[in-house]
């Protein structure tokens, strides 16, 4: 019988080491005898001891432990929970910097994955650093040992909920509030059986959505009911699966938002995706339109369209645009938008973009422009289609400089297309996410 590997034994004294760079999820890089170690909290250029947490082939891991020589890239995070949440990771780094650091993973990403580089780089996206996420999932969590209910995120690299009474990135409306949320929740019978909060920010309410696993008794309804009053959150309930969903209080709640630029409300579901940071929507949206430059002759393809956030400003400014999403109840949430919007020059379809699109109507249409907004996987399968339909100009908006990488190059390097432009758009500032724009456009000799 094989005996059951042993974690090694981890190093309990500090290691003294400069930092030489970061990874792509914010910790700094340092190597000992030759092996890469990935230290939280840690900086380029930064002299630091650090502890070790974690031993593998490949990679050691470790944490701060006393800092000798910072860089002036440092700041005091604003959010006293910073060390221990896995909400943010880079609270400890001037947002400028952030934006460098984002801007360098993504051309990194182009040249390393793509071998690809941009004609031009875009000027950065940038916002409100604070307050500005509108959408997040809650873990909710009944501690026996602490005798109280813990609601927030995951603690950094653990499966724990993290201790924390408030959040500095989180809309005002719940981030303010996380401690008020858990004691109500603990004066709640079901406070054991309620496992998530889903938040979701329109411009003139705060949904809050709780996945309740059993019914809730008489009681517990009220005093949800009573806190959404008092609150002025609206508050629904998840009894079941995605189709569950509806409001607890107010039973009319409604969320929204407005695109001024183009004369648009969108109006969404608080489980639909819409993008986390309102301000960066908007900007992206507006960079959007200026890189494909849609005039009253063009015919605009918008793939993996959601509610229609692009579709409806492009439709604004082009004779016609098709929109495509695998989501049913998206697609007609996009409809009842453009409906809602005097917007007839649009029609939406309903089809999985990971499959072959080739016997699609749509696919048999002619486009000058193309936008797409995959998730995080990018639109592989999709690339030899949207190279095949010839459009003069493709945008693609990522939220993964991986997948976009590997796109790019399919699209440059074998499908006859140039990388124009690309640049980064700072959606979650704090964290080490990278959410990123590309221009296209085709070869001609």
């Amino acid at each position: 019988m094989s005996k059951r590997r042993r974690k090694p034994k981890l190093p309990n004294y500090p290691v003294r080491v400069t930092v030489e760079s970061m990874t792509h999820d914010g910790r700094g890089v340092a190597h000992v005898e030759g092996k890469a170690v990935f230290i939280d909290g840690a900086l380029p250029g930064e002299e630091l001891s650090f502890l070790y947490t974690a031993k593998s082939r490949k990679h050691d891991e470790g944490k701060l432990c006393e800092l000798f020589q910072a860089s002036d890239q440092r700041v005091e995070p604003k959010c006293a929970h910073f060390e221990i949440c896995g909400g943010c990771s880079l609270q400890h780094q001037a947002p400028a910097s952030q934006i460098l650091t984002k801007q360098q993973t993504l051309l990194d990403n182009l040249e390393r994955i793509g071998k690809v580089t941009p004609e031009r780089v875009l000027e950065a996206l940038t916002g409100p650093a604070w307050g500005y996420r509108n959408k997040a999932r809650l873990g909710v969590k009944f501690v026996r040992k602490k005798g109280r209910v813990l609601v927030g995120f995951r603690e950094k690299r653990k499966p724990y909920l993290a201790d924390i009474r408030r959040c500095e990135v989180l809309h005002p409306s719940v981030g303010e509030r996380l401690d008020e949320l858990a004691g109500m929740i603990q004066g709640l019978q079901a406070r054991e059986r309620i496992a998530q909060i889903e938040v979701a920010v329109g411009e003139q309410a705060t949904v809050l959505v709780f996945r309740n696993l059993d019914p809730l008794s008489d009681s517990d309804t009220q005093r949800l009911k009573d806190y959404a009053e008092q609150s002025g959150l609206h508050v629904w309930l998840q009894p079941g699966g995605p189709d569950t969903v509806a409001p607890l209080w107010p039973e009319d709640s409604q969320l929204s938002y407005h695109l001024q630029d183009h004369d648009i409300e969108m109006q969404f579901q608080p489980t639909d995706f819409t993008q986390v940071n309102a301000d960066i929507n908007r900007a992206m949206i507006r960079q959007a339109l200026e890189l494909l430059e849609p005039d009253s002759d063009s015919k605009v393809l918008d793939l993996f369209c959601g509610l229609g956030n692009f579709t409806l400003p492009l439709a604004r400014n082009a004779a016609q645009v098709a929109g495509v999403e695998g989501d049913v109840r998206l697609v007609k949430s996009a409809r009842e938008n453009a409906a809602r919007n005097d917007i007839d020059n649009v029609e939406y379809h309903a089809v999985d973009l990971t499959q072959d699109p080739a016997g699609q109507g749509w696919m048999q249409q002619q486009y000058d422009r193309i936008l797409l907004d995959p998730p995080r996987s990018g639109a592989q399968e999709m690339m030899p289609h949207i190279a095949a339909l010839g459009a003069e100009r493709i945008v693609y908006v990522s939220c993964h400089p991986g997948s976009l990488a590997r796109d790019a190059g399919l699209l440059v390097n074998e499908h006859g297309y140039r990388l124009v432009a690309a640049g980064v758009m700072d959606m979650f500032p704090h964290t080490a996410h990278v959410e990123s724009m590309a221009m296209f456009e085709k070869s001609h000799g």
